[in-house]
């Protein structure tokens, strides 16, 4: 069964418009070296896990209040059990936001084919071209432009996302990024956090001011239907 590593019982900003809660998942096959959830994703198993009972009562005593769950990590789709995690929060009539970062589209294809969630989440690295340098895996750009092309075509709620690393993206790669995905719908920015990074040297990088994020979301603003920022 799926282990569940973390619960924020209340996460007004995961899911908007819905009250909810978000789940976060252990492991991921990303090693992107700015990641603020090294525990999560390098050492998973280091992390007292929620029993399933637990975490079924919690949706149960909230029934008629609780709207939504996000299923955040790591990478929920690398866990062969998460369909089952996902059954039981959608048996509850309740709505689902995956968080993903496009790696497995086979796995959100079936998602979306089942129709068991509402809204996805897909965290856009880099331009494509510069995925593996971001984060530090090879990574098949086929699957991630397959991802980018089910989300956009699923009908659903969708977002993409980038966190703004300096010396990793800059307004170069923002424009980059606008011209891969052009007439997306929703785009957010997300500032960087210097906490508990995988790599430690980015403990030291100092994120970009407000007034440079701001411009990257300008820039932005050209490719896409809306765009937010968040962080700052």
């Amino acid at each position: 069964m799926v282990e569940i590593k973390g619960l924020e019982k209340f996460a007004p900003k995961d899911f908007p418009a819905h009250i909810s809660a978000t789940v976060f998942l252990g492991g991921c096959n990303f090693r992107c070296p700015f990641c603020h959830n090294a525990d999560l994703v390098l050492r998973p198993e280091s992390l007292p896990t929620f029993p399933i009972d637990f975490f079924i009562s919690f949706l149960d005593e909230r029934r008629g209040w609780l709207e939504a769950v996000c299923i955040t990590g790591g990478e929920p789709l690398l866990d062969d059990d998460l369909e089952t995690l996902v059954r039981i929060i959608k048996d509850r009539q309740l709505l689902i936001k995956i968080d993903t970062n496009g790696s497995f589209p086979d796995r959100l294809e079936h998602l979306i084919r089942e129709k068991i969630v509402d809204f996805i989440a897909m965290d856009i690295k880099a331009p494509l071209g510069k995925y593996e340098r971001v984060v530090g895996r090879r990574v098949p750009e086929k699957n991630i432009q397959w991802s980018v092309d089910l989300i956009r075509s699923s009908g659903l709620t969708y977002m993409f996302r980038t966190t703004v690393v300096p010396g990793l993206i800059d307004f170069k790669e923002i424009r980059e990024i606008g011209e891969w995905l052009r007439g997306a719908k929703l785009y957010q920015l997300q500032q960087f956090s210097p906490r508990n990074t995988i790599d430690p040297h980015y403990l030291h990088v100092r994120p970009y001011d407000r007034k440079d994020i701001l411009k990257m979301a300008e820039i932005a603003r050209e490719y896409f239907v809306e765009v937010r920022v968040e962080g700052i």
